[in-house]
């Protein structure tokens, strides 16, 4: 039962929060969390650990705890309303959990794989989090050096009203949209010409800082004047950038540090795991079976690698996304016409 809860705390969209980010773990203050332990300290009766008891389940102050502590930014002024958001969540889900288990869901083999698999998933990044621990902050001259050598994140960042347009192409098709987009003036040069194509594509508008942008694609950006539009592609897809309108939107280094810090140490605990990973793969014995023996034989490389490069076409934004063991996807793009 106590697994079936973590699955379905994995998949909420309630309040609390499961493990998104490998490096990134908000946490409320100490006292906040000591606060709510002892709420109730003066009270009759107040000595329990129990937080609400739900038919014969009860529900701790520590699973109350837990979640709270994921909670980034909250104040000890909003630990008891925070607090009983949070339990009126866990309540909500101990009776779909009842009566999950009453109709035997919790004995499906759906289910019990993804049991499997939350549990697997939460080890390994239990792992990876425990190995990032030993690496050092950035020091200020590193701070100093990436700020200075990108000029059109920091010092020349611009906020960019632009049009986003994912288009499914094969590189072979990519090279040839590339080739017609100095003829376009706007995005709706851009859409004619992936309707000629006989493509895929869908548009979003937005006004994104010069960070949200794909990293690789920042300098080139930047160079572009209203209209112009710039291809950033993939494997199997693309994003066309098309450019309405730019505003400047400089930051000093002092307002970048923090940003600098958090990116350049997240690239280190990311660059570390994925070594470690890779030593572990050459560690290992590993033997591919069945279909995969044939896929391996087929490319030359694992299925795995195979993957990550598919992943890869996925446009990066300039912060990255520090998940080295996860097999979650969270990507969102356009709707495709």
């Amino acid at each position: 039962m106590r697994l079936l809860k973590k699955v379905l705390v994995l998949g909420t969209s309630f309040t609390l929060r499961s493990l998104h980010g490998l490096w990134v773990r908000p946490a409320v203050p100490i006292l906040a969390v000591c606060v709510l332990a002892a709420c109730n300290g003066n009270k009759p009766g107040a000595t329990t650990q129990v937080a609400a008891k739900v038919n014969r389940e009860e529900i701790s102050l520590h699973q109350v705890n837990y979640f709270l502590q994921r909670q980034p930014g909250l104040a000890p002024d909003e630990v008891d309303a925070a607090g009983r958001q949070t339990l009126d969540t866990l309540i909500d889900q101990e009776v779909a959990v009842q009566a999950a288990i009453e109709q035997r869901i919790d004995r499906d083999p759906v289910v019990l794989q993804a049991i499997e698999a939350a549990r697997r998933e939460l080890i390994a990044r239990a792992y990876a989090e425990r190995l990032a621990q030993s690496v050092q902050a950035p020091s200020p001259a590193e701070v100093k050096e990436y700020y200075d050598s990108r000029p059109a994140l920091f010092a020349k960042r611009r906020l960019y009203t632009l049009v986003d347009t994912a288009v499914v192409a094969t590189p072979a098709q990519q090279k040839s949209i590339q080739a017609l987009l100095p003829g376009t003036r706007h995005a709706a040069d851009v859409a004619v010409l992936l309707r000629q194509a006989g493509l895929r594509f869908g548009t979003r508008h937005s006004t994104l800082g010069a960070e949200a942008l794909p990293l690789q694609a920042v300098e080139a950006i930047a160079a572009l004047r209203e209209g112009q539009s710039l291809l950033v592609g993939g494997p199997r897809d693309a994003h066309i950038f098309t450019i309405v309108d730019t505003e400047p939107a400089p930051l000093t280094e002092e307002q970048a540090r923090a940003s600098i810090e958090g990116f350049l140490a997240g690239e280190r605990k990311r660059q570390l795991v994925q070594q470690q990973i890779k030593t572990l793969r050459s560690a290992a014995r590993i033997e591919y079976r069945g279909r995969f023996a044939e896929l391996v034989q087929a490319t030359g490389q694992p299925p795995t690698q195979t993957a990550q490069s598919s992943q890869a076409s996925r446009v990066p934004a300039a912060t990255p996304a520090l998940n080295a063991v996860s097999l979650r996807a969270s990507a969102s793009a356009p709707s495709l016409k």
